[in-house]
């Protein structure tokens, strides 16, 4: 037998952290959540519930692409994380057709934010100032729920429009370190 025949192509490739690929997610999850909200009100229901559910689909994505992404830092914080996430996209789903109240994403929503910051700031292949801003943005939704939420709502919008833009755009631009990064997933790896 020869050494091509014993070459796998699978096996050889290193793995990725494709934060560009999120980045560029994340980017499209704005672009189509902001689009939404813009048409809220101004044209029909059934439009603008679509977008919204364009918009879901995006962040769906995202979060499984956070996952991988988080995963060699910490595969059961980074499991939960998805978990809460999907339990928000899927009442966020429902709210756009009056099947559950609209506000009862907002908890799955701050808590998703709040393990991806704490993630991020364990992770060191991202910048800790990133960590810190989306665990703030998330104790940010999560206020949503008391009843101040109500009275913050500008200064909380504008604190989780800024962490997940900021994560947002330093995943386009910069991405990773792509050596610390491999190296918490190949730490990973052995002790799987």
């Amino acid at each position: 037998m020869s050494a091509a025949a014993d070459f796998d192509p699978v096996a050889e490739t290193p793995k990725r952290p494709r934060a560009r690929l999120t980045g560029a997610v994340y980017l499209l999850y704005f672009l189509t959540a902001v689009s939404a909200a813009l048409l809220a009100g101004r044209t029909s229901v059934v439009y603008s519930n679509a977008v919204n559910l364009v918009s879901t689909a995006f962040y769906i994505a995202l979060t499984l692409l956070f996952y991988y992404l988080f995963k060699p830092v910490s595969v059961r914080l980074s499991l939960l994380a998805a978990i809460v996430s999907l339990v928000g996209c899927a009442l966020l789903a429902l709210g756009l057709f009056h099947l559950v109240p609209s506000h009862s994403s907002l908890f799955f929503f701050g808590f998703y934010c709040l393990l991806i910051g704490c993630l991020i700031f364990e992770s060191g292949f991202l910048p800790r100032t990133l960590g810190v801003l989306m665990a703030l943005a998330g104790l940010g939704w999560l206020t949503f729920l008391s009843p101040l939420g109500p009275r913050l709502t500008m200064y909380i919008e504008v604190l989780g429009v800024v962490a997940e833009a900021a994560l947002m755009l330093w995943l386009l631009i910069f991405g990773v370190n792509l050596r610390r990064w491999t190296e918490r997933a190949t730490a990973a790896d052995r002790y799987s």
